[in-house]
């Protein structure tokens, strides 16, 4: 019923709770989130990474100026219609897309801090 999130290794797609899909460089990053069961401390998720598709777009015909684009891939688009048929996603208000907006903010700063902390202590090691 569900053959593009088997193919990804989920063998129970009803037990799907929710998902979030960001992208992160030239790559889209889907984490699906299962129900939780019981005696269980956190819900189970998986996270899988889709490149995007790279395209080359005519920006202006008179002078064949193209410029490189990129979007998401079209076998995410089918899981993602997948999985909306599963979680059936609510329509979002403009005050929890900004919330959405802000946990992303966070999130890439946590992320980038992260890294930026590793590089350091990496040239630590150098001297």
């Amino acid at each position: 019923m569900f053959p593009h999130l088997t193919a990804l290794g989920i063998q129970d797609p009803q037990q799907i709770e929710r998902y979030s899909l960001r992208q992160e460089a030239h790559k889209d990053v889907l984490k699906v989130y299962f129900l939780k069961q019981k005696g269980e401390l956190f819900a189970k998720s998986v996270k899988f990474k889709f490149p995007r598709q790279i395209k080359n777009v005519l920006v202006d015909g008179g002078s064949n100026q193209y410029r490189e684009i990129t979007e998401i891939s079209r076998s995410l688009t089918l899981i993602i219609d997948e999985l909306n048929k599963i979680t059936k996603p609510e329509q979002l208000s403009d005050a929890d897309i900004k919330q959405k907006i802000l946990a992303d903010l966070s999130h890439l700063e946590n992320v980038v801090s992260n890294k930026i902390a590793e590089i350091e202590a990496d040239l630590e090691k150098l001297k």
